[in-house]
């Protein structure tokens, strides 16, 4: 028996997105491992989870309310990834590759969401 969220796009790219931030936080300096880059690995892995919750939920609205708490985790690893920058774990560029992988993510989870009305 498959579940609801396997068929899914978006829970598909969140789960993508969580291994790209999971990668990039893997080379932070050892002083962060229980900082900066578990809070963006956790956030980074919320949205498929997030997904796959409310997928077996009852009712569209709850599951409506999963997905809008989705793309609240994937805003915080796009500011997370500010922080990173400033503390110099990695360029403008990786940044910025980061916060398009957020901005993708998200704009796919809320045409899905309004799908959902």
């Amino acid at each position: 028996m498959a579940f609801r969220f396997e068929g899914l796009e978006i829970w598909h790219k969140a789960r993508e997105f969580s291994l790209k931030v999971n990668q990039v936080t893997a080379t932070f300096p050892p002083k962060e491992r229980y900082s900066l880059a578990d809070q963006m690995n956790r956030a980074s892995n919320a949205p498929a989870l997030l997904i796959a919750e409310g997928s077996g939920l009852d009712t569209n609205a709850l599951f409506s309310h999963r997905l809008g708490l989705a793309i609240g985790e994937i805003c915080e690893v796009a500011a997370a990834s500010f922080m990173a920058m400033d503390r110099g774990y990695f360029s403008l560029e990786k940044k910025n590759e980061i916060y398009e992988w957020a901005d993708e993510l998200a704009r796919k989870i809320n045409a899905f969401r309004n799908s959902l009305r």
